[in-house]
């Protein structure tokens, strides 16, 4: 029964990631394909946003995109008020903030390989250039690599200082 106590006070990993993933996904979203219009989920999938069919297709694909990212945010944070309910211990902040990193790195790395690279639906700004669109693409990965590392440096800081959380002592009646 102590063993099981030690493990509900473990920061929940799985919830910072799942929400660095729908952060960094709302991020992708909300800048790049609406506030700066560099792309939307088919812009280079044969839907270029050149007539206003084209673009309902892909208002409707990236509603989709969103939606997938709101489902990680939510399940991110069921993760994490179900572990804040069952502990009394503080969490350095690190451990939060890496894991968040750690997920929004994870979103651009999957995101940028498979949609940019592998299916090529869309590039990072395709504003510019397309002979440019490899060097947006490569900066996006960069960026997400640089993040992972860093969010997992920040967990590991941040988990050093977190106090080990201790079995506590059972007591037995008769």
């Amino acid at each position: 029964m102590g063993d099981n106590r030690v493990k509900e006070r473990v920061f929940p990993v799985a919830a910072g990631i799942l929400l660095g993933l729908g952060i960094g996904g709302f991020f992708d979203g909300i800048i790049l394909h609406q506030v700066l219009q560099w792309h939307h989920m088919l812009t280079s999938a044969g839907y270029p946003v050149t007539s206003v069919p084209n673009l309902k297709v892909n208002t409707l694909w990236d509603g989709f995109f969103h939606l997938s990212t709101y489902v990680f945010v939510l399940l991110g944070l069921l993760i994490l008020w179900r572990a804040a309910h069952r502990t009394h211990v503080r969490w350095s902040g690190k451990l939060i903030v890496g894991t968040l990193l750690m997920g929004f790195g994870l979103f651009n790395l999957v995101e940028g390989v498979i949609d940019h690279q592998l299916l090529g639906i869309h590039h990072v700004n395709e504003t510019v250039p397309p002979e440019q669109w490899l060097y947006w693409d490569i900066g996006f990965l960069v960026w997400g690599a640089l993040m992972l590392l860093g969010g997992w440096w920040l967990m590991r800081q941040g988990r050093q200082e977190t106090p080990a959380p201790r079995p506590e002592a059972v007591v037995y009646s008769r």
